[in-house]
């Protein structure tokens, strides 16, 4: 007698519907239980009637002393709450810099330049060919002006040139921007990591805009491509000791000192992945911006995990049974990387997760270590937390991974791959690319979260969650003007030059 198939559950239950019920019940739980608790405390005054309640209210007899006391109370506990409540940060606006058409670095004219200046070395002209072609990086990308000569000129007065064009540039975008005058500037951070001159960088600035005698600069250099979201830690601080105030952040890399002509291939990497970019972000403290400001900064997390030396020497070639080379990522990177996101993660996480994703968290990881270590570990959906992501353009390797662990989608991670594309890596200034690309799209609305995820040598993983103040409309300036009608755009995994 033939049986009949048992109806497959997983197709026959919408799953997805009931994860989704269970996530409204968590979410919602006091919700729940407050609204039944409040109407009967509705219903049993109903029923009372105004002039029972009137009297039981007189029945309580309280007198003079009681009520000052219990009014002093209610005054100490609001006055503690609000001095101890940390100043609400607001980002006002930000500008970026946008390089000029002669800077331009098309994959032909970098590849010519680099067999003009290495003609005895085929083996390292070939090596960044490969490199270029799994780049994820477009045609429109943009060098310093010193890194057009044949071969480079990488002097200290060309470096100054770069930092003048790219800062002051980002500079003068946002003042007009933002209407406020230079000497309106209470505190200034500038971040450059691989360029450190005397007089500093923000002392340039400060010449160069006649900015107070008092002004609280700080130029900070040396740590990498997560440097942007440090320097916002920093103002930040200083807009919590300091009321009623705005705070400056520059966040760019000077390429021209830092020109590689030698053979070493982990050396070679950053002319091939590192391009122009700077971004100015005017910060305020003062409660009056916050009907003009564009975000809110709500957390702010920095971790730090390895050491430089694995995590600077992140590529090596290799050749498969047929003798092809290829190009892989180090797997101490991305181990080194793995642990700063899982540290960072485990910050950030009960911070912004509700309490369904924490709760489902909560029950893997106990059933791990008291029933069976070989559970898979949950990873909590972040998309119900956050409506955009930022991820660092630092390569493409760093997106596909942040995609695949934090189970995101193609949208999720479209800015991140659009401004590798085409901007390039531009450091820690990459973020605000990203930031700019969504609202270009006409994506941002009022009150979504942004998560703008940075990583840099050492290992430093750093992340900072913004919440939008107002629905922003298309902006008709900023780097992607031109162009964003063109994206997003198909990035093949190898272009062949």
């Amino acid at each position: 007698m033939p049986t009949t198939p048992l109806p497959d559950f997983s197709n026959s239950v919408k799953l997805k519907y009931v994860k989704l019920g269970y996530q409204y019940v968590v979410n919602h739980f006091v919700t729940f239980i407050l609204i039944p608790i409040m109407a009967r405390i509705l219903l049993e005054v109903i029923r009372l009637g105004p002039d029972e309640v009137i009297g039981f209210w007189k029945s309580l007899n309280f007198d003079l002393v009681q009520i000052l006391c219990f009014s002093f109370l209610i005054v100490f506990i609001a006055t503690v709450y609000f001095t101890s409540k940390p100043r609400p940060v607001y980002l006002v606006d930000y500008a970026l810099y946008k390089p000029p058409v002669s800077c331009r670095a098309p994959f032909a004219t970098f590849m010519e330049h680099m067999k003009l200046s290495n003609p005895n070395d085929q083996k390292s002209v070939d090596f960044q060919m490969r490199i270029l072609e799994r780049s994820g990086l477009g045609d429109e990308t943009s060098l310093p002006p010193a890194s057009h000569y044949i071969p480079p000129n990488p002097t200290m007065e060309a470096a100054r040139g770069e930092a003048q064009q790219v800062i002051f540039s980002a500079i003068d975008s946002l003042l007009e921007r933002t209407g406020i005058k230079p000497k309106d500037i209470d505190n200034l951070v500038v971040n450059c990591s691989m360029f450190s001159p005397t007089p500093s960088l923000s002392a340039m600035v400060v010449n160069k805009y006649k900015m107070r005698s008092n002004i609280r600069s700080f130029n900070l250099s040396g740590m990498g491509c997560s440097a942007g979201l440090l320097s916002i830690d920093l103002a930040r601080d200083l807009l919590q000791a300091h009321p009623n105030s705005f705070a400056l952040v520059i966040s760019t890399e000077i390429l021209t000192p830092n020109w590689y002509g030698g053979n070493q291939r982990s050396m070679l990497l950053p002319n091939c992945l590192f391009r122009m970019g700077a971004a100015a972000i005017l910060l305020s403290n003062r409660r009056k911006d916050r009907r003009r400001a564009k975000y809110r900064l709500m957390h702010l997390v920095r971790t730090h995990k390895g050491d430089n030396d694995k995590a600077y020497r992140c590529v090596y070639e290799e050749e498969d049974a047929q003798g092809h080379s290829g190009i892989s990522l180090s797997k101490d990177l991305m181990a080194i990387a793995g642990e700063a996101l899982k540290s960072n993660i485990t910050t950030i996480g009960p911070l912004i997760l509700p309490a369904s994703e924490q709760l489902l968290f909560l029950f893997t990881l106990i059933g791990r270590k008291i029933f069976n270590p070989k559970w898979k570990p949950y990873i909590p959906d972040f998309k119900m937390a956050v409506e955009h992501f930022c991820i660092h353009a630092g390569g493409r390797a760093v997106i596909d991974e942040l995609e695949k662990n934090l189970q995101l989608s193609a949208e999720h991670v479209e800015a991140s791959r659009m401004t590798l594309h085409r901007f390039g890596n531009t450091s820690s200034s990459s973020l605000w690319y990203e930031l700019n690309y969504i609202e270009s799209k006409g994506r941002m609305r009022k009150g979504d979260r942004v998560w703008q995820i940075a990583f840099g040598s050492g290992f430093k993983c750093n992340s900072a969650i913004w919440k939008c103040n107002r629905t922003l409309k298309t902006p008709v300036d900023g780097p992607w003007a031109d162009c964003i009608y063109k994206y997003p755009v198909h990035i093949p995994d190898v272009v062949k030059l």
